[in-house]
């Protein structure tokens, strides 16, 4: 790490929580602006890489790589709960003859499940005709088929016919639909009601975890000065915390925009950016981290992860109360298919959508596909959630999977993405594994894309990585210029096989900051070609460029998972 300056560092998210940065507003200059990122050789055969020796030796804090070694369900555990008691849909009228409307009795049936304080709503084999939304709202409520090869819910309607249409709270003639809600939808039972009222009526709701009203959040302590990657804070009153309580921290900007410059990992380019006109940018903030704390000690409060940000005087930081969010509930072993219509053109979805987590903490997805949807699995303003073996297919999708509205500490991995089975509609887009809107410690792990790309959809993500993934990388990303930048800082990818030569947002090196491009296809630049948001030196690494899967370790998550074990 000699290479790297000592204000580099710094900028690097590594320094202590009081230091603050603060600069001219003026815009970045484009590549030509940028020093190219030191190259790090291959690493001998059978030794592990040069950065994950170094990551090893600061785990919590390396200035390039994050810690995700807890992302996804329950801190990523294999053992994922099922709740014992059973109720068998076809007791409440469900029939899997694809002749009858079986929503509603399916529905009757999570209800009656989440009623009983949780249970597995289990579908036979067979094809269940779905006419309405399907709804998880209560926690420790399963809906479990057969097997995804053996489950099928035949969804005839779309969100526009079922709720109606939903504009974007930003204006214009774009559909909501292309990036909100599911056929099958996991959301608090409240928070879902609401929505859907609020949609009917054109008050557009703010689908993150404070909802429409943020400034009606309760403030529970103070929390003081700390740093990245610690697992514990101090904090004025710890009389309303409790072991196992999901609590919410909300780090404020302030006006010289210090909290977002420390997302895109400090320095003279983040200092130098201009993000007083990013407009969609600055109203994802406040940052809304949830977490579990693990244990109350006094005035010492340890969370289950570690920080993700310092946290700093400046930017108000609190815990505070939040949307109840829904825990413990999940969908197994059967696919959802919508019924096949034509791909709409470009962010005028119907809402042919798939499975959506919203204000969900410690849910999951195991064994499901999705065919024939307009977008597939959704992490809306949801965290700790595991999407574990499942696939999009059919007739092509905008967004196969979606990451946005500040989701946090998720796991998506033995993923498919499969080759269109007819043609793209013209004016239609493709984005592949998409993340957005402050979304941070993320992980994509052992994934194949038989189309799509790294869909880094402006809204500066940060802290996000993409290990042991197959990529045909024939897709393009999005965003709005209002959304801000493309990448934070500690964006990794690694161990990534791009099967057509093309670079686009898989090697990041020349455009994210503070980032990790480790054993990656030899690739090159055509079509979508995108400079740096942020001007002077990004402070990234590239190790073992043309040499994919000979990294070691192979899986960048599941390594940093063994350390803690």
């Amino acid at each position: 790490m000699a290479h790297l300056s000592r204000r580099g560092l710094l900028g690097g998210a590594i320094a202590v929580a009081a230091t603050a940065v603060t600069g001219p507003a003026t815009a970045a200059t484009g590549p030509a602006a940028t020093a190219a990122p030191r190259p790090r050789q291959a690493p001998r055969p059978g030794q592990p890489a040069t950065l994950w020796q170094e990551f090893t030796r600061t785990p919590y804090t390396h200035p390039q790589i994050p810690y995700v070694g807890r992302a996804g369900a329950r801190r990523g555990t294999r053992h994922l709960p099922r709740p014992e008691r059973v109720f068998h849909v076809h007791h409440y009228g469900a029939r899997p003859d694809a002749r009858s409307d079986a929503g509603p009795a399916i529905n009757r049936a999570l209800a009656a499940a989440g009623r009983a304080g949780g249970g597995t709503v289990q579908l036979a084999p067979g094809t269940y005709r779905v006419d309405d939304i399907i709804r998880i709202g209560d926690d420790n409520v399963v809906l479990r088929g057969a097997g995804s090869d053996r489950t099928k819910l035949l969804a005839t309607k779309n969100l526009t016919e079922l709720i109606g249409p939903y504009g974007s709270r930003y204006g214009g003639d774009k559909s909501s639909w292309s990036w909100a809600g599911g056929l099958i939808w996991l959301c608090p039972a409240d928070r879902l009601d609401s929505l859907t009222a609020a949609i009917k009526a054109e008050d557009w709701p703010f689908e993150g975890w404070t909802g429409n009203k943020r400034d009606e959040w309760r403030t529970l302590t103070t929390v003081a000065p700390a740093t990245r990657g610690s697992w514990s804070v101090r904090v004025a009153d710890s009389s309303r915390l409790r072991r196992g309580s999901l609590v919410l921290l909300r780090l404020a900007d302030d006006a010289d925009h210090t909290l977002l410059e420390h997302m895109a990992g400090g320095g003279p380019g983040p200092q130098a950016y201009t993000w007083d006109d990013k407009t969609k940018l600055t109203s994802y903030v406040p940052y809304e981290w949830p977490v579990r704390i693990a244990q109350v000690k006094g005035h010492t409060v340890t969370f289950e992860r570690p920080l993700p940000l310092d946290v700093r005087p400046e930017w108000d930081p609190r815990l505070t109360t939040h949307v109840p969010a829904l825990t413990g509930s999940g969908v197994e072993g059967l696919t959802l298919e919508a019924v096949r219509t034509p791909q709409s053109p470009h962010l005028l979805d119907k809402g042919h959508n798939g499975v959506v987590f919203q204000c969900a903490y410690d849910c999951w997805a195991d064994d499901v596909r999705v065919r024939h949807v307009d977008n597939g699995f959704g992490l809306v303003a949801a965290s700790a959630c595991t999407l574990r073996r499942t696939a999009v297919g059919g007739r092509g999708s905008h967004h196969p999977y979606f990451c946005r509205e500040g989701s946090h500490d998720n796991l998506i991995e033995d993923f498919r993405i499969e080759r269109r089975t007819v043609p793209a509609p013209a004016g239609t887009q493709l984005h592949g594994i998409n993340v957005e809107g402050l979304s941070s410690y993320n992980v994509w792990s052992r994934g194949v894309m038989e189309m799509g790309t790294f869909d880094t959809h402006r809204g500066m993500p940060f802290a996000n990585v993409r290990t042991e993934i197959t990529v045909e990388n024939d897709g393009r990303h999005g965003g709005d210029a209002s959304a801000g930048p493309l990448y934070g800082a500690r964006f990794a990818h690694w161990n990534v096989t791009v099967t057509n030569q093309r670079a686009g947002l898989v090697k990041i090196d020349g455009i994210a900051p503070y980032s990790a491009t480790v054993g990656i296809s030899r690739v090159r630049e055509f079509d979508q070609i995108d400079v740096p948001d942020f001007s002077g030196e990004l402070n990234s690494l590239i190790e073992a460029y043309g040499s994919p899967g000979s990294v070691r370790p192979r899986n960048l998550y599941e390594a940093q998972r063994a350390l803690g074990e």
